[in-house]
This record gives C-alpha cells, structure tokens and sequence, in this order.
C-alpha cells in the first residue's frame, strides 16, 4: 500500500471517473486503475462497485476512503509541522466559516491573510454547522470558525470572541418603544427567524421564551431578515457585528436584549490530531486585527495558541 494508491481512490471517489481521476492526479487511466487494482487485492476487498454508472464506493470501500482521507491528512500535518519547525509557514489551508459569521469575518480576513502569509494556498467554504462537523471527522478541511460549544469529544474548540446579540425592530410594534427588551418580552409570532439548519435559529430560541407562538417566519440570511422587518414590520435579532452594516436610519431600531443578555462564543475549531500550530496562530492573528478588542477572548489577547 502507497501513500499514491490513496490519492488515487481519493481522486476516484471525488470524480468517479476513471479518465477524470487519472487527469486529477497526472498519470493515465491505465496507469491509475492498475494501481487501484492492485490496493483492492492487496486488502482483499472491492472499494468500488464499478457495475453502476458513475461508479460508487462499496459500503467497506467507504470504511477505507475514509481512513484513507485521514491518513493523506496527516501526512500533509507532518509535511506542514517540518516546515513551520523550520521557520516557515507555507502549503494549504482549507478552512470553513458559518454563514452567520462569514460576512463580517471572511472579507477583511481573506486580505489579511493574503498579506501577511503568501506562501499559504487559502481555500474558504461557507458551510452549515453539521457540514462543518462531518468535514472535520472526515479530514476533508483543516479547520472552521463557528459558534460554540459543540460538545464533541473529537474537535478541538479554541475561543476567539464573544459577540452579543441585539434586536432589530419595526416602528410599528409595541416594544420598539421599549429602550432595552428583556426575553419574556419578545413575542414569538412578530418574530423572523433564519431557516432550520442555521445555528444562530437555535441560539435565538434558547434565549426567547418558549411559548407557544402561532407562526415563525423564516429567511435565508441576516440582511434579508433586516429587509423583512424594514417592509413588513416584526422584529428579529442579529448579531453585534452585522451592526455596522446598517444604514443610520436602521440603527435607531436597535435595542438592546436583557434579563438575560443574549451572546454567542465564536470559536476556531480543528480536529484532536492538528498538528500545524503556526498556521493556527495565522489565522488567530488575522482574527485578533479585524474583531473590535472588546470582544476577543482574553486568553486570545494575551497568549499564543498552544496544542
């Protein structure tokens, strides 16, 4: 078994196609599909049911595409952990971020991280939390940044800012003469939420009360929920940093939520067997210069991450 035979039933598995697997990985068809023979005798076992079209894994072949991807992950860990050993940080990066996070992170980080580390190949996803998660466990990224805890017991959470949640709210409802808005007092049914799979949904309801409402409104994206309330009324709440997208006039429908004060952790997230410490210190460094100082993580502040 090669470490080019995984790379080779990787590449399969992501095209399953024997002519676009062997171009992805610069060698013939022929040349590939003999080297993937040769591991499946090798195991003793059929990776791939090449009756059906396209081809698919077989239920074993999942089993060993799967550790297959770890390995090739390690592999890259170790190439990369030498490099920073040598006081260079290079290769590639594959990081994800929540939708609820990346429109305030993703483009002063991406510049950020251009500058300051050139020779890193950055590769940037929006993906859902359980994306997230499932990735992380199958070594298809490096990293994410996400809400937190997730209470998994084998992804790694590093703390890098607490952001406060705020409503926004139409002129036309009762509360928005209400300077400051306790939870017992946001009625459900003037409520716009995002759509099921989004985690900040789950963290809007953890902090509101749980009474019976007669119907929650749903969107796909922070700033559609803002245009919702703007032309229909109700209200919603958003996170602190979506603050500065809005327009003067939008600020004045602000209020501040209490009794408790709502406000989610925002975490970089990586598997328990991460390796490269520098380049999670690069992208910590790239977070710390474009999240107000008010917010970060007092350890973020202070200390250099650690695994």
């Amino acid at each position: 078994m090669t470490l080019q035979q995984l790379e080779y039933i990787i590449a399969l598995d992501k095209t399953r196609h024997f002519v676009r697997a062997a171009e992805m990985c610069g060698v013939t068809q022929p040349t590939l599909s003999a080297m993937i023979q040769k591991l499946e005798d090798e195991l003793d076992c059929k990776i791939f049911d090449r009756s059906m079209h396209p081809i698919v894994p077989t239920e074993v072949g999942k089993v060993v595409l799967n550790q297959a991807q770890v390995i090739l992950y390690n592999v890259d860990q170790l190439k990369e952990n030498l490099n920073t050993e040598k006081g260079s940080l290079a290769g590639t990066l594959s990081l994800a971020m929540i939708p609820t996070v990346a429109p305030y992170l993703l483009p002063g980080f991406i510049a950020a991280f251009r500058e300051n580390y050139p020779e890193i190949s950055l590769k940037v996803t929006e993906m859902r939390t359980e994306s997230v998660i499932r990735s992380l466990h199958n070594a298809e990224i490096d990293m994410a940044i996400l809400s937190t805890p997730l209470e998994d017991p084998k992804i790694l959470e590093v703390p890098l800012y607490y952001e406060k949640f705020v409503a926004y709210i139409s002129p036309n409802e009762a509360i928005y003469q209400q300077e400051e808005i306790s939870t017992n007092e946001m009625p459900l049914d003037h409520l716009w939420v995002l759509e099921e799979g989004h985690c900040l949904r789950n963290q809007i309801f953890n902090f509101c009360d749980n009474n019976t409402h007669s119907s929650v409104y749903e969107a796909g994206s922070i700033d559609t929920l803002v245009k919702i309330v703007d032309v229909n009324g109700g209200y919603t709440v958003i996170p602190e940093l979506h603050i500065d997208l809005l327009s003067e006039k939008q600020k004045l429908n602000l209020r501040k939520i209490v009794r408790p004060e709502a406000a989610r952790e925002i975490s970089l997230v990586i598997r328990q067997d991460f390796v490269r410490e520098g380049v999670l210190n690069a992208v910590a460094n790239c977070i710390k210069h474009i999240i107000p100082q008010h917010m970060l993580d007092a350890r973020l502040k202070k200390f250099a991450i650690k695994l």
